[in-house]
């Protein structure tokens, strides 16, 4: 369920906070194991970069959780980033 009054958060926070953090896992360290760049693996957790299904694909391996997990967290975010910027329409409706 995506909150009205606040953004979710997103799955970056959740890698640092939930999985990084608890394991004692640098940032530098998971960049290195999957063969990413630091940038990359630092734009996640900043929210600065989407969790794609690829990257999603590759969490899922790594920490043992589900790819639609990190999914779920992604497109909730992106839901919520996109109410903030919708601007409501009118119903269409057919000519009579």
């Amino acid at each position: 369920m995506i909150p009205k009054n606040r953004p979710p958060i997103h799955p970056g926070e959740i890698l640092q906070e939930l999985f990084l953090d608890p394991m004692g896992i640098t940032q530098a360290e998971l960049a290195a194991h999957l063969g990413w760049t630091k940038t990359r693996v630092n734009q996640i957790i900043r929210g600065k970069r989407a969790v794609t299904p690829e990257t999603a694909l590759t969490f899922a391996d790594v920490f043992g959780t589900s790819t639609e997990v990190w999914l779920d967290m992604q497109r909730d975010y992106d839901v919520w980033q996109a109410m903030q910027r919708h601007r409501k329409q009118k119903p269409l409706r057919k000519a009579a």
